[in-house]
């Protein structure tokens, strides 16, 4: 998921530089969402993985 996110970043600074405003906007849009899922699945895992193994 970080890839996407990377990915569309790239897209939105890229078509940030030729004018494509609507374009960086929707791409940039889509990389913040993606990265605040990722964060959230991130810490999810950390406190999953920090409960199971306190529970052994």
């Amino acid at each position: 998921m970080l890839r996407w996110t990377l990915i569309f970043l790239v897209v939105a600074i890229v078509a940030a530089l030729f004018g494509f405003t609507g374009i960086a906007a929707g791409a940039a849009g889509i990389a913040k969402i993606l990265f605040f899922i990722f964060i959230v699945l991130f810490l999810v895992t950390l406190i999953a993985g920090g409960t199971l193994l306190k529970k052994k």
